[in-house]
């Protein structure tokens, strides 16, 4: 009875294996990873805001309305909730998204604003910010990149047959990855020209 138990549950460890059930489990869980990466480097920036926010405002006080966006854009991204489960859900998932492109384009703009301030960039503590929040940047370029790959690995996974049967029977579905779209977006700085209009000359009587 005992040797045949064992072969039954050899047999159903191969089958598992072979209806990629395993592939599936190894996948899913590097998506998890790769997502807490993400996060993680998502919350290094918003740790290093409020500090960049103050040395500005030591030296350009007057553009209250730049600071006060960066510091609305941080705190939208801190209500929203990264848990794994966003993983599962294509709505929260977008909201996370949302959030952090609003932050990514509040940013953009302040740094447009700071290239004004020339005692602001010679500022030795502005510069370090300056080089952490780039450092950081590049960090998550590469923690999305890292996600966005595991993610259609998965996704192509749960969509090829025979995994996909496998993916239907233990309720595996798709998950929701970062878009082109948004990407370009959030990723190109605000065009801010301070300099006035030129006049526009009178029509020719």
């Amino acid at each position: 009875m005992r040797k045949f138990l064992t072969v039954l549950a050899a047999l159903a460890t191969l089958s598992l294996t072979n209806c990629g059930y395993n592939a599936i489990q190894s996948q899913d869980e590097q998506v998890k990873s790769s997502w807490s990466e993400v996060v993680n480097q998502y919350q290094r920036r918003a740790d290093l805001i409020p500090n960049l926010v103050n040395s500005v405002k030591g030296f350009a006080q007057q553009e209250k309305d730049v600071l006060l966006g960066v510091t609305n854009a941080r705190a939208k991204v801190g209500s929203v909730q990264a848990t794994p489960d966003v993983l599962n859900d294509p709505a929260a998932f977008q909201k996370f998204q949302a959030a952090q492109g609003e932050l990514s384009s509040a940013l953009s703009r302040l740094l447009v604003v700071t290239e004004n301030y020339p005692q602001l960039k010679s500022d030795a503590l502005f510069r370090d910010l300056m080089s952490q929040l780039e450092g950081t940047e590049n960090r998550i370029t590469v923690a999305r990149n890292r996600y966005i790959k595991t993610v259609q690995d998965y996704n192509v996974t749960i969509r090829s047959f025979p995994t996909n049967l496998t993916a239907m029977m233990f309720g595996y579905k798709e998950k929701p990855n970062f878009s082109v779209e948004n990407e370009k977006e959030i990723s190109t700085a605000p065009k801010v020209d301070f300099n006035p209009a030129p006049a526009t000359p009178a029509p020719a009587k």
